[in-house]
């Protein structure tokens, strides 16, 4: 089937100078477009597979400067590095109005050029198409009569990749990369997330706190609640896994009979700027999981509030570990990130948590250090560790001056450094191996009542300070390459 049916009147690519305008030319192509899709693919299920291939096409934002750009050498994002032809591929931009909007206008400004809206020639999988149209699912291959990927298009992984975000990219034509990335892989993660998380993406805040404990929630659905029952907070509704969404304080929540593998809770602001809580559970391969889809709604700042393993005899259970650097052993990011390169702390970040914990406790100064430790968190992929043999795991968390030990914090903040997501970690230590004190039912309970609610807010207020920090200071330049992508 060679023969190729496409929409109708396809729209000539158009020039603007107004963001505003150039995002509502690509919902109207997106729209157009995805809707041609679900149209044909409900004529094939009623009447078998048409005589053609139905194909429709993401729209594409694309910029041509023939000069560098006269930019403010402090910011790290809104510009394109050098003069060049530069486009994305574009899904969803209902969903991402505000952060397309906001990345154009610097565009344009920062370079006294328009940019063009037009359709590019990369086909929109019928999966994703219909992703957005409730009264639509596509059947498993061998269900439909016909075979689909004669007909649609379908998911390719081969052009579905982090090569861009990698810095392994190699330009089509010469043309670089806006964004860090493409539509497709955006709609991969799309998708991912509401079946990770049991919660639609458009839920997500632009400030994601990760934990690896069931009791966390709880807190933080109190706190919500508390939240949206105050009209001064900003906050306006809780959304939990189900997408059930409440905006009183006394609604009832009725959890679903089957959990997510990472229960995901939003604490939500009208302008998306609220907190968002996701269980990752315990291990590497979920923090990654996690962050590897969260990355594309281009957060603010992510943070790790989780339990750890106090390495020094000098600590105390419900002690507070703020990470400054961290010891990679949980592999799973190996192939993405050399375990060679840099994870640097983030100024903006330490600061935010140092003066949450803080005003959270009551303690400052050098008093703070009676409850908290800065230095070096070790994360490993495996959860015995205490059991191997101790030469050699204890020799190299000694030589590294490790002061804690989990199994998720130096993934997401490697994630954060390679998605140039901000990225931070305080967490408490709930047990110390290496000093008798493990972690046992009896000693746990204590411990997680009165320590759980305290460490949870600290991240919340730590979130709070960042939300009212200037977008150009929180994207530290630390997270910027020397050939960088427009977009943040």
């Amino acid at each position: 089937m060679n023969k190729l049916c496409l929409p109708p009147d396809l729209p000539a690519p158009e020039t603007f100078t107004d963001a505003n305008a150039a995002v509502d030319r690509l919902v109207a192509l997106y729209s157009s477009a995805t809707q041609y899709i679900c149209g044909e693919f409900a004529k094939a299920m009623a009447r078998g597979a048409p005589d053609c291939r139905i194909r429709a096409y993401y729209p594409e934002i694309r910029l041509t400067t023939s000069t560098f750009a006269q930019v403010d050498t402090r910011l790290s994002f809104g510009h394109v590095s050098a003069p060049g032809t530069y486009a994305t591929t574009v899904t969803r931009p209902d969903l991402f109005r505000d952060y397309l909007t906001q990345q154009i206008d610097l565009l344009i400004r920062n370079h006294g050029q328009p940019v063009t809206i037009q359709s590019s020639d990369t086909p929109i999988p019928l999966h994703f198409a219909v992703a957005s149209n409730p009264g639509l699912m596509v059947p498993q291959e061998g269900a439909a009569g016909f075979t689909l990927r004669d007909v649609f298009d379908v998911p390719d992984l081969s052009t579905t990749n982090d090569d861009i975000v990698n810095g392994t990219h190699v330009p089509p034509n010469g043309t670089g990369p806006l964004a860090l990335f493409t539509a497709q892989r955006v709609d991969y993660s799309l998708a991912r997330l509401s079946h990770y998380t049991a919660t639609d993406p458009g839920h997500f805040q632009n400030h994601v706190l990760f934990t690896n404990y069931q009791f966390y929630v709880s807190e933080f659905e109190a706190y919500a609640r508390q939240m949206i029952g105050d009209p001064a907070s900003g906050y306006t509704s809780f959304v939990s896994t189900g997408n059930v969404e409440i905006t009183k304080p006394d609604a009832k929540i009725v959890p679903p009979e089957k959990q997510p593998q990472m229960p995901t809770y939003h604490l939500k602001r009208a302008d998306g700027s609220g907190i968002t809580l996701v269980n990752i559970g315990v291990g590497p391969s979920n923090a990654k999981t996690a962050t590897d889809h969260i990355a594309v709604l281009r957060p603010h700042a992510w943070l790790m509030v989780g339990h750890c393993a106090g390495l020094r005899n000098t600590q105390s259970l419900g002690d507070f570990v703020l990470a400054h650097a961290y010891l990679r052993e949980d592999r799973v990011l190996d192939d993405d990130l050399p375990v060679w390169t840099p994870i640097p702390a983030l100024a903006e970040i330490q600061i935010a948590l140092e003066e949450a914990v803080a005003q959270v406790t009551e303690q400052e100064g050098f008093d703070l250090k009676r409850i908290m430790r800065t230095g070096t968190v070790a994360t490993v992929d495996n959860r015995n560790w205490e059991l191997r043999d101790q030469s050699g795991p204890v020799q190299r968390l000694s030589q590294s001056r490790a002061i804690a030990l989990d199994m998720e914090s130096a993934t997401i903040a490697a994630n954060g450094f390679r998605f140039r997501v901000p990225y931070g970690t305080l967490l408490c230590v709930s047990d110390k191996p290496l000093h008798g004190e493990l972690k046992l039912p009896g000693m746990a309970s204590d411990f997680y009542k009165t320590q759980v609610a305290r460490h949870l807010m600290i991240g919340i207020r730590a979130m709070e300070a960042l939300r009212g920090m200037p977008l150009e200071r929180l994207h530290s330049r630390k997270l910027r390459s020397f050939d960088e992508t427009a977009f943040l």
